[in-house]
């Protein structure tokens, strides 16, 4: 019994079924119009190109989980910080911010780095907490004396339209490795402190961790205007309007058999479809390769085994500082995709459990330690995620039309909206009782 649900599970078949299966779903949703798909092509490839992005996603946590057991609860910490890089980089600069303190704000940012320089040089060489002590203390009120008036001034630098530092008019697909800079950047600086934790503090570390990030992206308004929002984020592909405007392509369209206002939509989400392909199709394989190599082998028998490996003679924190920094940088790269394919930042959507929980559950599904798997696992989970929304009202409808008209049926029917949450958890205990290690396992 145990041989033959192992060949199952390692079955060779798995992966193009299940993907066969995702494909006929979305060509469902783009062509057949009823209760359960919406009929329109706008709307499928809407939630293909997000189920891209949070494929991108759940890469970056299976090379962390699946190749080094590293349990990070702050994905929504990264994709944060990845979703700052469009809003630094790609839009154009904010007239009169730089004059009015960008200079000032640079030079406390820099001594801020200083101070806590200073304070491991102090430390290392003398050893003492008390001096270490002086040193942040004096360098704390240093930086705030330097970064008070300038963040003042800039917020204070018609803040009903900007109030914020802007950014330097490079183009958008820059910001994309940039976003996973900066997200690498944040996972080294976390790295060099949690990862000597054991496993349920490096949880509890990262997710505290992930929320700072965010609470900080919500107050500071001379970043990326806070609550108030981010808009017109350049895109690197057409504009809707600008097509339909376009006498050839309004004519292409009506030779289509189709509307110029739905062509352009189909147009626009499929040039984000290829970038994005072209994004995870390299993404799946560098981690493929590192997967296959002798770094990845050495990656597994750390996960596998840490007290053995260590005997071995390898760095075993060395290594989970890269693949956590590894792994935190194409979280940030999906971060700026999405912030790029959405053309809004809003601080206030980023929730755990949107952006850690759900991707947590892609990967568990689709089979951790397996790329495919987790690519596979993230698209279906967003078509359920996004579909559930419309399946869950129509099914408690269904289900209430015998009920008589009273408080238990409308209780039912003012809750159906929350069907999604109810479908995500009965999948992910239906996936863990049936196939532990995912729906398309490590080999």
């Amino acid at each position: 019994m145990a041989t033959n649900r192992q060949a199952a599970a390692s079955s060779p078949w798995r992966a193009p079924v299940v993907f066969a299966i995702l494909a006929v779903l979305f060509v469902l949703e783009g062509t057949v119009r009823n209760s359960m798909f919406s009929g329109s092509w706008n709307t499928s490839l809407a939630i293909l190109n997000m189920g891209l992005i949070s494929a991108i996603t759940a890469l970056g946590v299976n090379m962390q989980w699946g190749y080094a057991g590293l349990f990070n609860v702050g994905v929504v910490g990264f994709l944060a910080m990845g979703a700052l890089a469009p809003v630094l980089i790609a839009l154009p600069p904010v007239e009169g911010a730089w004059e009015a303190g960008a200079p000032r704000l640079i030079l406390s940012l820099l001594v801020g780095l200083g101070v806590l320089a200073a304070a491991k040089m102090v430390y290392t060489r003398w050893r003492k907490g008390w001096l270490v002590a002086l040193v942040l203390l004096g360098g704390f009120f240093l930086f705030r004396h330097l970064f008070d008036p300038a963040v003042t001034a800039i917020e204070a630098n018609n803040p009903a339209r900007h109030g914020n530092i802007g950014g330097l008019g490079l183009p958008v697909l820059l910001s994309w490795l940039v976003g996973g800079l900066f997200a690498a950047a944040a996972a080294w600086a976390i790295g060099k402190v949690a990862l000597g934790l054991r496993s349920d503090y490096l949880a509890i570390a990262t997710l505290g961790i992930g929320e700072i990030i965010v609470a900080v992206m919500r107050n500071e308004d001379w970043l990326a205007r806070g609550v108030k929002n981010i808009t017109s984020i350049p895109r690197p592909v057409a504009y809707e309007v600008n097509l339909q405007r376009n006498p050839d392509f309004v004519a292409a369209a009506q030779d289509w058999g189709f509307s110029a206002a739905e062509t352009s939509g189909i147009w626009v989400k499929l040039s984000y479809m290829s970038l994005f392909l072209v994004v995870l199709l390299a993404v799946i394989l560098l981690a493929e390769l590192a997967l296959k190599s002798p770094w990845g082998r050495m990656m597994r028998a750390i996960r596998d085994n840490e007290t053995a490996a260590e005997a071995m003679g390898k760095d075993v924190t060395g290594r989970h500082l890269q693949v956590f920094i590894l792994g935190s940088a194409v979280i940030g790269i999906a971060g700026a995709m999405m912030v790029t394919l959405d053309g809004l930042l809003a601080p206030t959507s980023y929730n755990p459990l949107r952006y850690t929980f759900l991707i947590w559950v892609m990967v568990i599904v689709g089979g951790s330690g397996n790329n495919w798997g987790a690519v596979l696992g993230a698209i279906l989970i967003w078509f359920l995620w996004i579909k559930a929304e419309v399946w869950g009202p129509a099914m408690i409808a269904a289900l209430t039309s015998p009920m008589a008209d009273g408080p238990l049926k409308a209780h039912l029917l003012d809750s159906s909206p929350h069907m999604r949450f109810i479908a995500m958890g009965m999948v992910l205990l239906l996936v863990l009782r049936f196939a532990p290690r995912g729906l398309v396992p490590e080999r």
